[in-house]
């Protein structure tokens, strides 16, 4: 099968296509022919080796966390689905590739796009996530930095639904996009702290850091201290005090539930570009450089 290798670490350009071995499913599993991979923010901290302390990745690797796609083969145990189905879900194996292994995944509805599908898994895991461990409720203030990507997109809406009010940065090219979604929207940068004082002079109740970019300070003297701040993106929390969430907890039926609730058209999702998996490098890129409205996708025929 083709897929996109990783055989050192560097920039965008080590990503490179080759043939690699069609997977076998084990228990559990289902191999997925995949016709849409996620890209993200993670992919290209994995792919420059900055996260081999914590997350050591054995190479040559696939890259690649998410995936939707059409059931290819069943593993021992797997009852819920059957070949032929369509799926969204989490990659065993690297979703950069014609095929791969997945044993958290969901079945696909049909209004939904693979596009539209496969920005769930990741971003919608870990945006539910971090809103649990901050237990935000309704008529609390949640400030949200770096809330026009994927993870911040779903983090925004899932918090209005449940009657949050959230405040949200961004650049400037993306204040009315956040609007949209139900958010306050705010520029991040130099003089966050009095912009956020401003619209909200009661104080926030929670904060979640999606972009990093060295906005911890800022956002512990917004919550005069560490308590209900976590960060998914900057490596600087340890250091801080600050909870640092990396630990997935998949689950197939919150990506259900997530996919249902896109399919009803109660939860949006933004593709802001795709790619075809020959030019992953040039999706690194774009990623790398930040400031992406909703999530980039590779997609494969």
């Amino acid at each position: 099968m083709k897929a996109i290798v990783l055989d050192r670490f560097g920039g965008p350009d080590v990503l490179h296509e080759a043939e690699a071995e069609l997977p076998e499913p084990g228990p559990g599993q289902v191999r997925v022919r995949v016709r849409a991979a996620g890209v993200n923010p993670l992919d290209g901290k994995i792919r420059s080796g900055a996260l081999q302390a914590v997350f050591p990745t054995p190479l040559p690797a696939i890259p690649g966390l998410e995936l939707a796609g059409v059931v290819d083969a069943l593993g021992d145990g797997v009852s819920e689905v059957a070949v032929g189905d369509e799926v969204l879900g989490f990659a065993d194996t690297g979703s950069y590739a014609e095929y791969a292994l997945a044993s958290t995944f969901a079945v696909k509805p049909d209004a939904l796009s693979w596009e539209q599908a496969v920005t769930l898994p990741v971003a919608g895991e870990a945006a539910e996530r971090v809103l649990r461990q901050l237990g935000v409720s309704a008529g609390q203030t949640l400030l949200i930095h770096g809330a026009a990507g994927g993870v911040g997109t779903l983090a925004v809406q899932l918090a209005v639904a449940a009657g949050v009010r959230v405040i949200a940065t961004a650049g400037p090219g993306n204040q009315d996009y956040l609007a949209s979604l139900g958010a306050t929207p705010t520029p991040y940068g130099p003089g966050l702290v009095e912009r956020v004082r401003a619209l909200a002079p009661q104080g926030i109740d929670a904060a979640f850091d999606v972009a990093g970019k060295g906005a911890l300070p800022d956002l512990i003297e917004l919550r005069g201290g560490t308590e209900r701040l976590v960060t998914i993106a900057d490596f600087a929390a340890e250091q801080l005090g600050v909870t640092f969430s990396a630990v997935q907890e998949r689950s197939a039926s919150d990506l259900a539930a997530l996919a249902d609730l896109a399919a009803q058209g109660r939860l949006s999702t933004t593709v802001a570009a795709t790619y075809p998996l020959a030019e992953a490098d040039a999706a690194h890129r774009a990623s790398d450089a930040g400031h992406v409205r909703g999530k980039l996708v590779l997609t494969i025929p």
